[in-house]
């Protein structure tokens, strides 16, 4: 089956695998980046901003051959290749970049407060974005619900049924959940992410939405910890990081 962008739970349930051929990469990079904005466009999802630049990073290298890749199939076997009377692979190559669960959630779903941002900055009103039918038809809007969609259907074929209906409600129930989002806590998550079992990722997938999207009292603690420690320093809260270390290697 031919694919575009398309997303995978890793082995050990530790992120998702996103494929893409080298067109598909470049077309969501430039998406990405259009739909966030520039640097303080945005102002009160600066931090929300750099970690789905976080993402543009990974795949501006899947790019330049940093990343890995693999033979998807294309869709053309002998029989097409006679009919046509051309010559031609049997296989794609896909580029590929990984994204810890908590991560590519955060990105996804703040990627839904972009998207109204972008949309309001376009129409230079407030158009409602799911009728007006200049927004609806935006490519950097399509290729961002592309992204989106891909990890739907990854969450509905990696978790049960009933968790992934609660986390599509938890993750598109409303806007504007992260003015202000104190991104520290996605560094907190990832790390205990990282350092559970695979059968205990699995079963945490669900949880991490939870946890990023309900902003509850371990979050305002982290909340309120940046907010004091950028204060005391006299700098601004994306400078403080969060007390904790990425391991240098971990299993996908």
């Amino acid at each position: 089956m031919i694919k575009m962008i398309f997303a995978e739970d890793t082995p050990n349930h530790t992120g998702v695998a996103i494929y893409g051929d080298h067109l598909d990469f470049q077309n969501l990079y430039e998406a990405l980046h259009t739909v966030v904005g520039e640097e303080e466009e945005f102002y009160t999802h600066h931090m929300a901003r750099l970690r789905v630049l976080g993402v543009c990073y990974d795949i501006r290298h899947a790019m330049m051959g940093d990343r890995e890749i693999e033979f998807v199939d294309g869709g053309m076997d002998a029989e097409k290749r006679r009919r046509m009377m051309v010559l031609a692979p049997d296989k794609n190559v896909y580029l590929k970049i990984y994204v810890l669960w908590p991560e590519i959630l955060f990105v996804v779903i703040v990627l839904n407060d972009f998207i109204r941002l972008y949309a309001k900055k376009k129409a230079k009103q407030k158009y409602d974005i799911m009728t007006d039918r200049h927004i609806i038809w935006d490519e950097s809007i399509s290729m961002v619900r592309v992204l989106q969609a891909a990890l739907a259907k990854c969450i509905r074929e990696t978790v049960s049924e009933t968790s992934y209906n609660r986390m599509m409600g938890m993750m598109n129930s409303s806007y504007n959940w992260f003015n202000g989002y104190a991104t520290q806590y996605l560094d907190i998550l990832n790390c205990r992410f990282i350092d559970m079992k695979p059968e205990k990722k699995l079963k945490n997938i669900p949880i991490m939405a939870k946890r990023i999207t309900e902003c509850g009292e371990e979050y305002q603690i982290v909340k309120a910890h940046v907010a004091a420690a950028a204060k005391q320093y006299n700098t601004y809260e994306d400078n403080i990081s969060a007390a904790v270390e990425y391991p240098d290697d971990f299993d996908w």
